[in-house]
């Protein structure tokens, strides 16, 4: 079937030479891309109705490769006319090297839409809604690291493979490589931010530090890690602002991570009152205000004198929860249902100065009183 079409179109061409030899394969070029880009259209009509009755994963997927579908029946096309038209060897040569550079394009292309559908089905079982997302975090950190840094080095290879299809920049490649003693130094300390973010992801995504959604205290702010890219770390802050930080940043400074190993927390609550404070009245009270809270895990409940201070005593409360933003509300829910209580039931705990005035002897007058007594 293939040889009857080559030779119809032959035949055709024959026909054609009373016109121009520009004009045929430009008219032979341009029927191919017509072509092209009508069975491309057709193809995904099909296609688009066919997968509205399936999930959305497979709408997205058909609609994330039609562009690459049609720019391979574009190279696919322009190459069997090529071979019909009656193009000059000057012409032939710069119409390959232009399919050539494509084609390369093309295949970085596949390679890119492969890492987001293989990215997507990975990251199809794991869910970051859950309660427990510990397990979900990780994976999702790990794969969303990796395909950003698989991702440039794509687009590398690929502008790289383009490029290297010109003779001169060939050329010019091989006699860097062969005089790389200065000039690679010069390259390198250019390059050292990229590279050194590069590097920073990979550890990231290795030893994981830090996840998506961790809870985390950097530069005296807290937050939670909302986004990582190859180059940088987007903190969003408890107050809505966003901290964007360079991936070395986590590499080479310290930085407190509130779930690392789990998001549950235990919370800390301090009060400062009077020595007659009842302590096992205020403990029954702190276990009473937990079970009552759907803030608490059910797990850590507990209060301790801590210390003594001059005019105070230090009491220290402690409750757990799932999370940290849970941890934050229980804190304060315990503070205002303690201190409300304790300002109804027990006043005299809260805390208060104290002065202690002698008794003076018989005989003896206030300073005051001996000052007007001089007067007269």
């Amino acid at each position: 079937m293939l040889h009857q079409f080559d030779a119809a179109a032959r035949r055709v061409v024959a026909s054609l030479d009373w016109a121009p030899s520009w004009l045929i394969s430009l008219l032979i070029l341009a029927a191919a891309l017509l072509l092209a880009v009508g069975v491309n259209r057709v193809i995904y009509r099909v296609l688009n109705r066919m997968a509205q009755k399936h999930a959305l994963f497979w709408r997205s997927l058909v609609q994330r490769t039609e562009g690459l579908s049609r720019l391979a029946l574009i190279v696919l096309f322009l190459s069997v006319a090529a071979t019909i038209a009656p193009l000059s060897v000057a012409q032939a040569g710069a119409l390959r090297h232009v399919l050539a550079i494509c084609f390369i394009c093309l295949v970085g292309w596949v390679a890119m839409i492969t890492l987001h559908i293989w990215t997507t089905v990975y990251l199809r079982r794991f869910k970051l809604d859950s309660e427990d997302n510990l397990l979900a975090r990780k994976h999702a950190t790990q794969s969303r690291i990796l395909k950003r840094v698989a991702g440039t080095l794509i687009v590398l290879i690929t502008a790289s493979a383009a490029l290297m299809t010109f003779d001169s920049v060939r050329q010019y490649g091989v006699s860097l490589l062969a005089s790389a003693g200065a000039a690679g130094l010069v390259v390198g300390l250019a390059l050292q931010p990229l590279l050194k973010n590069l590097i920073a992801g990979i550890q990231l995504a290795v030893t994981q530090p830090i996840r998506l959604e961790d809870a985390v205290i950097v530069e005296g702010e807290w937050g939670n890690v909302e986004e990582i890219t190859s180059t940088y770390v987007v903190v969003r802050l408890w107050d809505w602002r966003r901290m964007v930080l360079p991936l070395s940043y986590f590499i080479e400074h310290p930085f407190q991570n509130w779930t690392r190993e789990s998001s549950s927390l235990i919370g800390t609550v301090m009060f400062y009152l009077d020595y007659t404070a009842p302590v096992e009245a205020m403990r029954r009270k702190l276990e009473e205000v937990a079970r009552a809270s759907r803030l608490w895990d059910r797990r850590v409940v507990n209060m301790q004198v801590t210390d003594f201070r001059p005019n105070v005593m230090e009491v220290r409360m402690l409750v757990s929860a799932s999370n940290a933003g849970r941890a934050f509300d229980l804190r304060c829910e315990v503070r205002e249902k303690m201190i409300a209580w304790l300002q109804a039931e027990h006043p005299g705990a809260l805390p208060r100065q104290r002065a202690e005035i002698d008794r003076l002897p018989k005989g003896a007058a206030w300073a005051g009183e001996r000052a007007v007594a001089a007067g007269n």
